[in-house]
């Protein structure tokens, strides 16, 4: 059996979506996906002590280019605003600085467009995290269908048995046409299982970082959750959060 799960890039995201990346055997980055204004791609929450705030990367786009074509916009320091956030957020946080040292090299490097820099934060924060699955970009495989055409396209051509997906497929996905070519579909079921966190009531949802900077080489003991076959999975209207 091979497990696959698809994701578009996005900006250090939340733990979830590293709890699905240990269930996988390859992840496939969707940077072929549109670029959507107000979605993670180029921005995520993290938590300070006056509330949540957001990091966000300013790109360069005209309409809504594919993921791997937009530039990111290097005409403010933002970089070096996140890093200064984050020391200020983080600052009583016992792996403070394990968590800067991963973000440090990853804006190093100074990526052209927003897909190669959520594509390094994603792949630096699984290394740190011990999770190795093989690394895959959608671009390379040429696009013919949309949606779960697209998705089947994919998983076809990285010999995927087992598709592991979040909830919101549960909006649009055709299972039946996955489970026709011999793919069996399962849901994340997210237990969102609290770790030491500073600044309040704990939030589940912020980013990865926050994790790192609390729990350091701990942080792969808090990726517990599971996936569920298809049929069981709970809708996200009917769910808790």
């Amino acid at each position: 059996m091979k497990t696959v799960v698809i994701m578009q890039p996005q900006l250090f995201p939340w733990r979830g979506l590293f709890e699905q990346i240990r269930l996988a055997d390859e992840f496939v980055h969707l940077d072929d996906a549109q670029f959507q204004k107000g979605g993670f791609t180029n921005r995520v929450q993290i938590k300070t002590a006056a509330g949540s705030q957001w990091l966000t990367a300013p790109v360069l786009r005209d309409g809504l280019p594919p993921i791997a074509d937009c530039e990111l916009d290097y005409k403010t320091p933002w970089r070096e605003k996140h890093l200064r956030t984050l020391r200020n957020a983080y600052a009583r946080a016992p792996f403070l600085n394990p968590m800067i040292a991963l973000v440090e090299r990853v804006y190093a490097e100074r990526p052209r467009t927003i897909a190669q820099l959520d594509i390094a934060g994603i792949e630096s924060v699984c290394d740190f995290l011990g999770l190795r699955p093989r690394f895959s970009r959608a671009s390379a495989t040429p696009a013919r269908g949309k949606s779960t055409a697209r998705v089947a396209e994919l998983l076809r051509a990285h010999g995927a048995t087992r598709y592991v997906t979040g909830l919101g497929a549960l909006n649009y996905l055709d299972e039946p046409s996955l489970a026709a070519e011999g793919v069996r579909v399962e849901v994340m079921a997210y237990r969102r299982t609290p770790y030491p966190q500073l600044h309040g009531v704990f939030d589940p949802h912020v980013s990865v970082l926050d994790l790192i900077a609390n729990a350091g080489p701990q942080s792969a003991a808090f990726l517990d959750s599971e996936a569920v076959p298809w049929g069981r999975a709970v809708r996200p209207e009917a769910s808790a959060c």
